[in-house]
């Protein structure tokens, strides 16, 4: 570094002794030299970013970089063994993984490397190299995998669409590297690294690219087997606990500053999911629609409100119709049918499988 910083003087300082006549006052000197300091300044900064950026792309790329940085953000932020959390988690992560290649087969090059973290937040991060982190607290807001995937499938389009590292590219500073470098003697890869584990949860990631995450999340769950109306259920979640629970509710995901608002996310949804249905299916408020016209209100049951059974059941009809648009209800153990697709069991005060079947028939 010093090396490049005295060849770089002496570039400049060359140069100038060419341009600057020998006849140039003391003030005109002293401007010079200030240059000159500005100029070495400004061009080691600019070295030590382009050498960041490389150190970046190797944790991003290589899987030396990948393995690394995944093993030192376990030790950091500490790993949860709950067997019953991480086989979940395990399960949602292959089935996301599949869905995710059938639209961009590239992340069988490079899979996701994974681990659940004990903090109760809310929260899951993607950092460089397809390496993510989950809290622990996710499974505690959100109750159904079909609902975690929807979290998760969002941090893998980060991944996927290279949000990351373009985002800890505009995060991190020339000036932070530069402190960085003057207050230890790591190398510049191992500082490279420390910035990569303390900016995690914080590097900036743009509004278009949150609205792309969601989408591709969307995108990724139809190409699984989870409820599609896991998407708005996961925000309407988010809403109906956000002012009791927000310091719990970490990192950009859930940040309303300079990203859509929770309910333009849940709107989205809504309004894929009717995009899907070939707009037969819709929702509003607690209420599921066929073609404009009110099929049901579900009750309520455990912990989902009648609000978020109506995201499932609206999920699973889109489905049905995305299928067959003119598909008939039929029952069977308990349950409508739209042909193999399920459609709702019905519990507590739900009109009988058979009413709701007739009645979406004539719909």
């Amino acid at each position: 570094m010093f090396t490049f910083k005295k060849k770089l003087a002496k570039i400049i300082t060359s140069a100038l002794l060419v341009a600057v006549p020998t006849f140039a006052t003391l003030p005109a000197q002293q401007a010079d030299a200030n240059w000159i300091t500005t100029a070495i300044n400004v061009g080691v900064a600019g070295y030590q970013m382009t050498q960041y950026n490389k150190e970046l792309d190797k944790l991003n790329k290589t899987e030396e970089g990948r393995q690394s940085l995944f093993k030192q953000m376990k030790e950091k932020q500490g790993v949860n063994d709950d067997p019953y959390l991480n086989s979940r988690l395990d399960s949602i992560m292959t089935n996301l993984s599949t869905a995710v290649a059938v639209s961009d087969p590239s992340i069988n090059e490079k899979p996701f490397l994974y681990f659940l973290n004990p903090s109760q937040d809310f929260n899951a991060a993607c950092s460089l190299g397809h390496v993510m982190t989950v809290n622990t607290g996710i499974f505690d807001l959100l109750r159904t995998d079909d609902e975690v995937a929807v979290v998760l499938g969002h941090e893998m389009a980060h991944g996927q669409k290279d949000h990351v590292i373009k985002g800890f590219k505009k995060t991190i500073t020339p000036t932070l590297i530069a402190t960085a470098i003057a207050s230890n003697t790591n190398t510049l890869g191992q500082i490279a690294t420390s910035l990569v584990l303390d900016y995690t949860e914080k590097v900036h990631i743009t509004k278009p690219m949150e609205w792309e995450a969601d989408n591709y999340s969307f995108e990724y769950l139809k190409d699984s087997n989870y409820n599609l109306g896991a998407c708005p259920a996961v925000w309407q979640r988010v809403i109906d606990k956000y002012s009791s629970q927000q310091e719990r509710m970490s990192g950009d995901i859930f940040s309303v500053s300079d990203h859509p608002s929770h309910e333009e996310r849940l709107k989205n949804y809504i309004k894929k999911m009717k995009e899907y249905s070939n707009d037969k299916v819709d929702v509003k408020d607690s209420t599921v629609y066929v073609n404009n016209k009110e099929f049901v209100t579900p009750a309520p049951y455990g912990d989902m409100t009648s609000q978020i059974r109506a995201y499932y059941v609206a999920g699973n009809l889109s489905r049905a119709f995305h299928a067959d648009k003119n598909g008939k209800a039929t029952v069977a153990n308990s349950t409508v049918y739209i042909g193999e697709q399920p459609v709702i069991t019905p519990i507590g005060d739900d009109a009988s499988p058979e009413e709701l079947a007739e009645k979406l028939n004539s719909l």
